[in-house]
């Protein structure tokens, strides 16, 4: 099922030569429906009609064109609801407060604002309490890997980002804002990045492409004493492995004795090995193009050489038809058509399978749905959507909330932790191990479990004052009930 979209043609049809019946029909042609018709104007030669038509993407143009070659036809104008919702961008900043008088200026600006400059130049922290940064955050991307349509540079990348910032503020809160760089040099990026950091409280970096990406996060994080995430690798994992928590629910199976085969190893796939790994995961194969990734090998790729050391315990070699055979789960994070149904006859009993690429999963899952106990996508027109909207808002809730100097490992599986229990034990089954973006309680409970998971590891500067109660100020202990 193509993704699709809504567009409103408007057309001037010559009555003699046309009839509006054949409009209609070239639109079904290509998979769209007509699902409104409103009457501007009509003489007897000629009438002139908004259609609203709803078409998969792929076909948007083949339809304009095709109803442009109709006789007596000719298409005015198209109105695109994705666009329009785009002019002036999607984002805008607010003041808190009206300047009304002298008086207000002078607080908010000169003489007033002296004094605030001068607490924090004497006692730097003092800049989260009296600025924006303990609420903003900076999505940063070169737009080198925008979305599944690659480099396609940083102004087709802002509304990418923009959007991005849209549900930083609406699920969680977060002020966030794009900024997109006109370089793709890796110690440019740092060095900007770095350099503009004073008026941020963390960093979302994406759609940077792979290897790139791995070196500017790790080298940020070493450099700046505020969280760094790059979404596309983290909170495709955080996400998947709330799924999988879930999912092994469904099939009985228990994380530690499962056979994993993770195929994609860019960005996303070697931070979701990296998570299954730190979940418990110990029979683990990662497989790209090359394949099989194994430990008597020297890779150019710095990560492949790591997980060359950590992953496939039994040395299996060979593509993923060569591998798949008695694996428990499948990770998707490559391309469409990878994965075919003799692939899955040859998996254990009960096989998950998250086939997460976009905008085409590696498996068509009307194909898939019949040999597999519990089937996920990235796509929202199917069930299970691993969607990273469910993470990184309350991921950077509670970093900013607790003043983390970074996120580690513990608190992005404490995010998967926290997603997958928003989903009761009595509710949980095939078509249901992910919750949804819209749930009120996945930002609150990711939030609450990143915040504890930060005091846990000592990575919190802050502690919120409903945390107080339970921590053990000699080593950031928590009770019990945090630690799940």
């Amino acid at each position: 099922m193509a993704v699709s979209t809504s567009i409103i043609i408007r057309l001037e049809m010559e009555k003699s030569r046309v009839a509006f019946s054949e409009v209609v029909s070239s639109v079904s042609s290509y998979g769209g429906d007509v699902v409104a018709i409103d009457v501007i104007r009509s003489s007897k030669e000629k009438t002139t009609r908004d259609i609203t038509v709803n078409i998969p993407e792929t076909a948007y143009q083949n339809v304009l064109d095709t109803l442009e070659a109709l006789p007596g036809v000719s298409v005015l104008h198209v109105s695109d609801r994705t666009f329009l919702v785009h002019l002036g961008g999607k984002i805008r900043i607010e003041p808190t407060m009206p300047i009304k008088n002298r008086e207000d200026l002078s607080r908010v600006y000169t003489p007033g604002v002296a004094r605030v400059c001068m607490a924090i130049h004497e006692r730097p922290r003092e800049a989260f309490a009296l600025t924006i940064k303990r609420n903003t955050v900076a999505v940063v991307s070169d737009g080198t890997a925008v979305l599944g349509l690659g480099n396609i540079g940083p102004h087709a990348a802002m509304p990418v980002m923009e959007g991005k910032a849209m549900l930083f503020k609406q699920l969680a809160d977060v002020d966030a804002f794009p900024i997109c760089l006109n370089t793709t040099d890796t110690d440019e990026i740092v060095r900007t990045i770095k350099a503009i950091s004073p008026g941020f409280g963390g960093i979302n970096l994406e759609d940077i492409s792979s290897p790139r990406c791995f070196e500017i996060e790790r080298r940020l994080t070493e450099e700046l004493d505020i969280p760094v995430f790059h979404d596309d690798q983290h909170g495709t994992a955080v996400v998947m492995m709330a799924g999988l928590l879930n999912a092994l629910k469904v099939t009985g199976k228990d994380i530690g004795v499962i056979r994993v085969v993770v195929v994609g190893i860019g960005a996303a796939g070697v931070s979701c090995c990296k998570m299954l790994l730190a979940a418990g995961v110990k029979d683990l194969i990662a497989v790209d193009r090359e394949g099989a990734i194994v430990g008597d090998r020297v890779y150019g790729n710095d990560m492949w050489n790591w997980l060359s050391e950590r992953t496939n315990p039994n040395m299996l070699r060979g593509g993923l038809t060569d591998v798949i055979a008695g694996a428990d789960v499948f990770i998707g994070v490559s391309g469409p058509g990878v994965l075919k149904v003799e692939d899955l006859v040859r998996m254990a009993k009960d096989p998950i399978v998250f086939a997460m690429a976009n905008p085409e999963p590696e498996i068509d899952p009307e194909l898939a749905e019949p040999h597999v106990r519990v089937l996920a996508t990235g796509r929202s027109d199917y069930p299970n959507q691993i969607n990273n909207v469910l993470c990184f808002p309350g991921i950077f809730r509670g970093a900013l909330d607790c003043r983390a100097r970074l996120i580690n490992e513990e608190m992005k599986l404490a995010a998967s932790r926290a997603i997958a229990s928003v989903i009761t034990d009595e509710e949980v089954n095939e078509n249901y191990i992910i919750p949804s973006i819209f749930n009120e309680k996945v930002v609150e409970s990711v939030r609450n479990a990143v915040i504890a998971a930060a005091i846990e590891t000592g990575v919190a500067r802050r502690i919120p004052p409903e945390f107080r109660s339970l921590c053990d100020y000699t080593g950031y202990g928590l009770s019990d009930a945090y630690k799940r």
